[in-house]
C-alpha cells in the first residue's frame, strides 16, 4: 500500500509555510512512509531553490530542508519509487481532455495525480482544491 504527497504538501513538510502544522500533523497520524517519484524529488528540490532565491527563507533554511529530505530517505519515511511515466502521461492526458475545463487543474498536478494512480497509492495527498477534485474523479481515496 503505497502514500502519494504532492510536491507542495511535501514542501510544507520541509520548511514552515501556512500548512506546515496540518502537514506535519498528518503524517505523525499516518505511520506509513509516502512514495518519493522522480517528479516529486524535482519539484521539491526545486521549490527549496527558488524559494531561496525569491528570499522566501534563507539559503541556511533550503540546505536544512535538503539535509532533513535525505534523513527521511535514508529512514525509510519516504521511499523512492520508479513510474511507469509512459502509462501516466496517458493517464495524464486522458484526465486533462475530461477534467482540465471543468477543474482549471494545471499539467503538472494532473501528472502527479496520473503517477499516483499508475503506483496504485491508498492515499493521495494534497491540500490543493483542483488537484484533489481530480484525485477524486479518479477513484483515488484523498487526504488530509
Amino acid at each position: 500500500m503505497s502514500y502519494y504527497a504532492d510536491s507542495s504538501f511535501l514542501v510544507s513538510c520541509y520548511l514552515l509555510d501556512a500548512n506546515t502544522a496540518r502537514a506535519k500533523n498528518y503524517l505523525g497520524r499516518l505511520g506509513a512512509p509516502l512514495v518519493f517519484t522522480s517528479l516529486q524529488a524535482l519539484e521539491v528540490e526545486n521549490a527549496f531553490e527558488l524559494g531561496a532565491f525569491r528570499a522566501l527563507f534563507s539559503a541556511a533554511d533550503a540546505t536544512a530542508a535538503h539535509t532533513n529530505l535525505t534523513q527521511d530517505l535514508r529512514s525509510g519515511r519516504l521511499v523512492k519509487t520508479a513510474v511507469n511515466w509512459p502509462l501516466a502521461f496517458r493517464v495524464a492526458s486522458a484526465l486533462s481532455k475530461r477534467h482540465s475545463a471543468i477543474t482549471g487543474t494545471r499539467s503538472l498536478d494532473i501528472l502527479h495525480v496520473a503517477a499516483a494512480k499508475s503506483l496504485r497509492a491508498a492515499e493521495f495527498i494534497s491540500f490543493d482544491a483542483r488537484q484533489r477534485m481530480l484525485a477524486t474523479a479518479l477513484g483515488l481515496k484523498v487526504a488530509p
